[in-house]
């Protein structure tokens, strides 16, 4: 019987095998695909039992064996999942990951991670434009190696790149924010937050910022965007003086290769801010509170 858990590189077998060596690409592969930690994992699983199962000889080159594998998988899981997202309560946010680097190595790598907002922006993507865009665009992939993986005739993965393309230069964030500026804002965020500092607050966010949360119908959270920096100020400053938020703490930490922050009650962690800033502003706020979407803060896969 094939073993039900991918092998981790425990022995010098274990470290040549070419799933355990790719593990980190495939995970890549399927968390941009889905936006979500736990379903990029359950893909890894089914990826490493077809590995396991498959006549390796026949195989020729194993990477891309898997990454086809993978990027199936995903397909298959976000095409299904799509219709559950359109009875989902409230705004759905991708899942969160934290990326803080462990080594200088992981540094360059954190660096090329598609940002919190880029999830956002393909998650407006059809699945096969999501696969074309991400394999084409993040991971280099040529139009002829996309059209095996995915078994299409080239030209037609030529015009679904160009169009996912277009699609996602629309609408990407325009704006890039360097470290220091980003670090200023994100204490100013926090001081105005733990402070209930309405006029702090109002400081801090663009006059037309848009707030969005998830709750998934689990936890309190609004049902639709909220617009205008008032709005959202009052929203968010209301919202941490209930008492069962009473003792909240906000934390710094790198998600999705950007500065953003953790929320605590006590040691609890209970949800993650990330954002967009455009001189010195917050123009776009977005809050994930859904605990089923917060494993990917508590660990790194």
């Amino acid at each position: 019987m094939p073993e039900t858990t991918p092998p981790h590189a425990q022995d010098a077998d274990a470290a040549q095998d070419p799933y355990t060596e790719h593990r980190r690409l495939l995970f890549a592969t399927a968390y941009r695909m889905l936006g979500s930690v736990a379903d990029a994992e359950d893909v890894l699983q089914d990826a490493w039992l077809a590995w396991n199962a498959v006549d390796r000889s026949t195989v020729r080159h194993p990477k891309a064996y898997l990454v086809r594998t993978v990027t199936n998988l995903s397909l298959n899981r976000l095409t299904s999942a799509r219709a559950t997202r359109e009875t989902y309560v409230g705004p759905w946010l991708p899942e969160p990951l934290l990326t803080a680097p462990d080594t200088a190595q992981e540094a360059t790598e954190v660096a090329e991670e598609v940002s919190y907002a880029m999830l956002v922006v393909l998650e407006t993507l059809g699945p096969v434009e999501r696969a074309v865009f991400l394999l084409r665009e993040v991971f280099g992939y040529a139009h002829a190696e996309i059209a095996d993986i995915l078994g299409r005739p080239e030209p037609t993965v030529r015009q679904i790149a160009h169009r996912a393309r277009s699609h996602v230069e629309a609408r990407r964030p325009r704006f890039a924010t360097n470290a220091a500026e980003r670090e200023r804002v994100t204490a100013r965020f926090i001081a105005a937050c733990e402070g209930g500092d309405l006029a702090a607050m109002m400081e801090v966010l663009a006059p037309d910022v848009t707030f969005w949360s998830d709750g998934g119908g689990k936890v309190t959270a609004a049902r639709r965007p909220v617009h205008g920096a008032d709005r959202v100020a009052r929203f968010g400053i209301s919202g941490l003086n209930k008492p069962e938020y009473a003792g909240t703490r906000l934390e710094p930490a790198v998600i999705n290769g950007e500065l953003g922050i953790l929320v605590y009650i006590g040691s609890r962690l209970t949800g993650a801010f990330t954002y967009e800033i455009v001189e010195g502003r917050i123009t776009s706020l977005r809050l994930q509170v859904n605990p089923d979407k917060l494993a990917g803060l508590t660990r790194r896969p």
